[in-house]
């Protein structure tokens, strides 16, 4: 390196590489050289992208990063989150992240472009569709139902724009469709063509008067340890099956001896039926859909779950409420739980596992508990969006 260059030191947030002197450079890894002229010298931890689409879809970022510096970016992005707010870290445990092409659930759009149809994520910062031929972070059976549905597009004339929600569920894939109108019989056995030739799990169209299931030949389930859930259209699933799997492994290991657990913001019970083989759990949860799945399938299958209909935003519970438990498992959305950790921080409830999908707000909640009377005793980043800019965590705090 001479005085015409300067090196690439990390990535920021939000994926940029930063040089030594604060610089922003796009597209770079630690280790490359930004010459005077803008140009990039590839450093060791520089690979080509995988995806042919890399640069122009918004799916992925970081496609340029090896393993290590993937590694090392989710580490930092939950570690400096938790300095930024001055917390200890007693144990930061190993980074894991999700393989490529595991991604079971994605929200695509597509459009005509001169008469041709295109699938995909959007370009970063447009409300442009990049039309995917290949992918890299979806599984296969998402990726082919992509290119099924776009050769079903190919008959259509006329404009469109379509948003497409794919999510893998025990029976196949679920399909659901927003924007597009089916007119006449053609268009109509079209549609049923494609979702019984590709054996879809559900397909469920948005003609702009709400959601209609079309195709559903038997109720479509997610199963969660061993524990098959009704899957609502749209409902919430995590990411891949391997981040999903070490979540609930670190959140039963260290809840482990608590003989009942208090699982808020529980969705359709992924961690409720897998705290439920050791301990019982009360699920509280705000969509009334999913509180509904959730209390039918802990009903069907015995399970010590007793699922609460609760908005914790605005009936977060209260501490006598709290101290009925004694561990409590914490799963908000982006937004956090301030005043759901404020409650938290005035209990007497011994262990908290706090599982969060944005750093910032988790590290804002961390700081209540610890100024509560907790420690923040292990921590443990989880990307289970390859290759993006979004990370999350598994973290114990401890009174």
């Amino acid at each position: 390196m001479n005085e015409t260059t300067t090196q690439i030191i990390r990535i920021a947030a939000k994926g940029d590489g930063v040089t030594a002197d604060g610089r922003h450079v796009p597209g770079t890894a630690p280790g490359d050289l930004v010459t005077s002229d803008g140009s990039i010298e590839r450093g060791p931890h520089h690979v080509e992208p995988p995806c042919r689409h890399f640069g122009n879809c918004g799916g992925c970022e970081l496609q340029q990063l090896d393993e290590a510096s993937l590694t090392d970016f989710a580490t930092s992005r939950v570690a400096n989150a938790a300095e930024g707010q001055g917390i200890i870290v007693g144990e930061l445990l190993p980074t894991h992240l999700s393989p490529p092409k595991s991604r079971r659930r994605a929200a695509l759009h597509g459009l005509n472009a001169k008469g041709r149809p295109q699938i995909g994520f959007r370009e970063a910062g447009s409300h442009r569709v990049v039309g995917l031929s290949e992918c890299h972070i979806l599984t296969e059976p998402l990726f082919a139902v992509v290119e099924a549905l776009r050769a079903v597009l190919a008959r259509r004339k006329g404009r469109y724009a379509i948003d497409i929600e794919l999510t893998q569920a025990d029976q196949g894939v679920d399909c659901s469709i927003k924007n597009l109108t089916i007119e006449g019989l053609q268009e109509t056995e079209a549609i049923l063509d494609f979702a019984r030739d590709h054996k879809l799990a559900r397909l469920t169209l948005d003609q702009g008067y709400g959601p209609e299931t079309l195709w559903e030949p038997e109720p479509v389930t997610v199963t969660l340890s061993g524990v098959p859930v009704a899957f609502p259209s749209g409902g919430f699933l995590q990411a891949t099956a391997d981040g999903e799997k070490v979540l609930v492994s670190d959140a039963r290991e260290w809840l482990r001896g608590a003989s009942t657990v208090a699982d808020l913001f529980s969705g359709l019970g992924t961690f409720a039926f897998a705290l439920s083989a050791n301990s019982k759990v009360l699920a509280a949860e705000a969509s009334r859909d999913t509180h509904m799945a959730c209390q039918m399938a802990a009903r069907s299958s015995g399970r010590p779950v007793h699922a609460i209909h609760r908005d914790l935003f605005r009936n977060p519970l209260q501490v006598d409420e709290l101290n009925r438990f004694a561990g409590i498992l914490l799963d908000p959305p982006r937004a956090g739980a301030r005043d759901q950790a404020d409650l938290i921080a005035q209990s007497e409830v011994e262990r908290v596992v706090y599982i969060s999908c944005n750093p910032s707000s988790w590290a804002r909640d961390a700081k209540r508990l610890i100024e509560g009377g907790y420690r923040l005793e292990k921590l443990r980043p989880v990307g289970q969006f390859r290759w993006s800019t979004h990370v999350e965590l598994a973290s114990l705090f401890v009174r």
